[in-house]
């Protein structure tokens, strides 16, 4: 990840772990241990929306109000990202307390040298998404954010077609540097979110198998090489196994996949052209099998998944391992040999979750995402979504450039009744939260 921290490793925390139990027992006297429990903030909102993760997300009309300044000379390194195995955490998914203050001082972990993965967010589709990424990277302490990510729109073809001067910033953010990656989904049809039926899907479908819509896909291939951006990475027809878009898989399979085909030999017939084309369903079954809607090794480069902290009440360890979830993707692509990605991610259903910020985190490093942008805007989202204190802080300290000093969190004060045991603000960070000696716990209280 760019200059980002690297996490510790398994078996400091481990130790890290062993050292907490320890100290909360010795300091809460015997027949106390089992009476440990955490200090929780209040509750996490959780957000009312759609069914399903917005793809072609709104826009805010204006960046955030204030970002942090980069990083003075003198400030301390961030603390490591713990994994979440190893660090105690609230049960199911319990926020971690929000926090204020200032980081404590922990050596750097040394990343062994290893490229890390490219990451970035969505922060708009047109210019002013270009214009945050600086203020975005501020945020972050000056992290390199590599990838920049828009949506064409779909309501006619000439926005499909890459409609005159929308991809130019773009394309010369990408420009600007030679390891940066530009990300753009691309839908396969026209009105592809005016709920158009299945029977009318369809038949779109098997017009473009037979090679009705060629011409607008080589006019977006010949306009993104005549922007210099001939290696952008194309998410083509997102989230097909779903039901929002026209461009869905499920109502007629077989032709999605021959117009899927057509379209990247379309593109790729244009000169200069060296695009890779991302085949990104949303996580779980939905309304198909993502699998039957693979086009095929030849005409695709990555694997992707777009995914969120939902349904509501669901832990990261069922998202894994649920039929056609993280566990089957990171599978399915290592089967075809192809990288993974994550064009989109982020919170949404179980509100500010700080477990599933730091365990999304843990397993695109684990599972080599060759990029990742997350969904920045509420309720995904962690800089333009103040709604999300403890994730955000999870993300940012992840991501912040070393020698950077994040606004950090400081315990929240402990419940009526309850004296929290103080085990250090570096502990205390890595937890989220002081411990606190429950008094009824082994007193016959009820």
């Amino acid at each position: 990840m760019g200059p980002q921290q690297r996490r510790a490793g398994a078996g400091r925390l481990t130790v890290v772990a062993a050292a907490i139990a320890v100290a909360a027992a010795l300091a809460t006297g015997p027949g106390h241990a089992a009476g440990m429990i955490r200090v929780a903030g209040p509750s996490a909102p959780v957000p009312a929306g759609p069914a399903s993760p917005l793809a072609s997300p709104p826009q805010p009309s204006a960046a955030p109000a204030t970002a942090s300044p980069g990083p003075s000379a003198s400030a301390v390194v961030p603390p490591p990202r713990p994994s979440a195995s190893a660090v105690p955490l609230a049960p199911g998914n319990s926020p971690v307390p929000s926090v204020t203050g200032t980081a404590a001082t922990v050596p750097a972990e040394p990343d062994g040298g290893a490229t890390p993965p490219a990451f970035g967010a969505f922060l708009g589709s047109d210019v002013r998404g270009v214009a945050r990424i600086e203020g975005f990277s501020r945020w972050l302490g000056g992290a390199d954010v590599r990838v920049g990510h828009t949506y064409l729109p779909g309501h006619r073809w000439s926005d499909i077609e890459g409609a005159y001067g929308f991809l130019d910033g773009w394309a010369r953010w990408r420009g600007a540097d030679a390891d940066r990656m530009l990300v753009v989904n691309v839908p396969m049809m026209e009105r592809n979110e005016e709920g158009l039926s299945d029977a009318r899907v369809g038949s779109l479908l098997r017009y473009g198998a037979a090679g009705a819509f060629d011409h607008h896909f080589r006019v977006l291939a010949e306009r993104l090489v005549a922007l210099k951006v001939p290696d952008a990475v194309l998410v083509l027809g997102w989230e097909m196994n779903g039901t929002t878009y026209a461009h869905r898989c499920a109502p007629d399979p077989e032709a999605w996949k021959r117009y899927w085909n057509r379209i990247v030999t379309t593109m790729r017939s244009v000169p200069g052209q060296k695009f890779r084309f991302d085949f990104a369903p949303s996580r779980g079954r939905d309304a198909i099998a993502w699998t039957r809607c693979y086009p095929g090794d030849d005409t695709v480069d990555i694997i992707g998944m777009d995914t969120y902290d939902q349904p509501r009440g669901m832990p990261f360890d069922e998202q894994v391992d649920e039929p056609f979830g993280l566990q089957a993707h990171v599978d399915f692509a290592k089967a075809h040999d192809k990288p993974i990605s994550f064009p989109e991610w982020g919170l949404f259903r179980n509100g500010d979750n700080a477990v599933y910020m730091r365990r999304m985190l843990d397993w695109m490093d684990e599972h080599k995402a060759v990029y990742n942008t997350l969904s920045d805007y509420c309720p995904h989202g962690v800089w333009r979504c103040a709604a999300r204190p403890r994730a955000s802080w999870i993300y940012r300290t992840a991501h912040f450039a070393p020698g950077g000093r994040p606004t950090a969190p400081a315990p929240s004060p402990p419940p009526a009744g309850c004296s929290a045991t103080n085990l250090g603000n570096w502990i205390q960070q890595l937890l989220g939260s002081r411990l606190c000696p429950r008094p009824d716990r082994g007193s016959g209280t009820p």
